[in-house]
C-alpha cells in the first residue's frame, strides 16, 4: 500500500478537525437568545368621542289634511298652492242652497215658539195658563232652538276655513266638483317651523336630550350652518327597527333662508364625548378569567402588566389604569408571549 506524504497527511488531518469542531454543540453559556421581532404601539391619548351621523329629510312641524265635514258642490275656491293663510280665513265655498233653505225655516219655527213662550210666560203670569201649558211652550221654544242650530252647523260646513296660520301645499277640488264628506280638499303645513324627524340607534339617543344643539348642514344649500334643536325624543321605537325618532327643530329664519320640505339634511356631531383619553390597541389585550392585560417593553424585555379598561371604539380600548402615556407596549395578541421573553421592535404603530 503506498504511503501518503507528510504533507498530504497534514492537510487531511485539518479538515478532519475543522469538521469535528464545526459538528460540536455549542456550550449553552456561548449561545445568544434570539430575540422576538415584534409590532410596538406607543401609548397615546385620543378622542373616543362617539360619532353621530345621520341623515334626514326636512319635514314641516305640522301638516293638515283639511276634509269636508259635509257633502255639497265646490262654489268657489279663494286658494292656490303656496298661499299663506290665517286661522279662519275662508278657503272655499260649498253649494249648501239646500241646508240655508232649512236653516231660514228653522228660523221662522224659532220665532213663533218664541212668540208662543212669550205669551205663555205672561199668561201664566196673570194665572190664566197652567204650568202644563207654560212647559209645553219651554219644550217648544227648546226643540226649535236646536232645530236652528242644527241647520245653522250645516251652512257654515259648506265654508271651508283654514284651522290655523299655515301654507296650501296641495289642493285637491276644482270650482264644480261634487264632494262628500270626510274627502280631503286641502292640505297644509306650517312651513314657518321646519324639522328633522331621523330614525336613532338605541346605542346614541341615550346620549341626546331634549333641547340639546346639533350642527345640521343641507346638501342643496352647503354653505349655510345650521344648528337644530332636539325638540323631544318619541318614547318607543320603530317596529323592528329599534330606532328612536327624534325631533329636531331647525333655526325660525330656515325657510327665508331657502330651505324647504324634501330637502337632504345631515347631522354630524359626537356625543358622549371622551376628547383625552389613554387608549391602546384593542389587539393588544389579553384576558385571563376577568382580567386584562398587555405586555410592556422594557429594555427590549416583555412585562407582563394587568390593566383596568374602559369603554371600546373601535379598534382603541380606553385604559383606566395600568400603563401612562408614553409606554410602550405590544401591539398584537399577547397569547402566545411570555413574561421576560426578549424581543426586538421592527415595527410601531399608530
Amino acid at each position: 500500500m503506498r504511503r501518503l506524504s507528510p504533507s498530504l497527511q497534514g492537510i487531511l488531518l485539518g479538515i478532519v478537525a475543522s469538521s469535528l469542531i464545526a459538528c460540536s454543540p455549542e456550550p449553552p453559556e456561548q449561545r445568544k437568545q434570539t430575540a422576538t421581532p415584534i409590532a410596538a404601539f406607543e401609548v397615546t391619548r385620543r378622542d373616543l368621542s362617539r360619532p353621530l351621523r345621520l341623515a334626514a329629510t326636512v319635514e314641516p312641524a305640522v301638516v293638515i289634511s283639511l276634509a269636508a265635514r259635509t257633502e255639497g258642490t265646490v262654489r268657489e275656491i279663494l286658494v292656490e298652492e303656496g298661499d299663506r293663510v290665517e286661522a279662519g280665513q275662508l278657503m272655499a265655498q260649498l253649494d249648501v242652497a239646500e241646508a240655508a233653505a232649512e236653516l231660514s225655516r228653522a228660523k221662522a219655527v224659532m220665532a213663533s215658539a218664541q212668540l208662543d213662550f212669550t205669551r205663555a210666560t205672561e199668561l201664566k203670569r196673570r194665572g190664566v195658563a197652567s204650568q202644563i201649558e207654560y212647559q209645553a211652550a219651554d219644550v217648544a221654544l227648546q226643540v226649535a232652538r236646536s232645530e236652528r242650530e242644527l241647520w245653522q252647523s250645516r251652512v257654515d260646513y259648506g265654508r271651508i276655513e283654514a284651522p290655523r296660520d299655515s301654507t296650501v301645499v296641495m289642493r285637491h277640488i276644482e270650482p264644480g266638483e261634487a264632494v262628500e264628506a270626510q274627502d280631503t280638499l286641502f292640505d297644509l303645513a306650517d312651513l314657518d317651523h321646519l324639522v328633522l324627524r331621523p330614525g336613532i340607534s338605541e346605542l346614541d339617543v341615550v346620549h341626546l336630550q331634549v333641547d340639546q344643539l346639533l350642527p345640521v348642514s343641507v346638501d342643496a344649500l352647503p354653505e349655510l350652518d345650521l344648528e337644530g334643536r332636539i325638540r323631544r325624543i318619541f318614547p318607543a321605537a320603530i317596529g323592528a327597527s329599534r330606532l328612536i325618532t327624534v325631533e329636531v327643530t331647525l333655526p325660525g329664519n330656515a325657510w327665508d333662508e331657502g330651505i324647504r320640505p324634501g330637502f337632504l339634511a345631515r347631522i354630524e356631531s359626537a356625543i358622549d364625548r371622551r376628547p383625552n383619553t389613554l387608549v391602546v390597541p384593542a389587539a393588544a389585550l389579553g384576558s385571563e378569567g376577568i382580567q386584562q392585560y398587555l405586555y410592556l417593553i422594557e429594555n427590549n424585555t416583555l412585562v407582563r402588566r394587568e390593566v383596568e379598561i374602559g369603554i371600546t371604539r373601535d379598534r382603541w380600548v380606553e385604559v383606566l389604569g395600568g400603563v401612562e402615556a408614553g409606554d410602550m407596549v405590544l401591539a398584537s395578541s399577547p397569547i402566545d408571549m411570555l413574561d421576560g421573553q426578549q424581543v426586538q421592535i421592527v415595527a410601531q404603530h399608530d
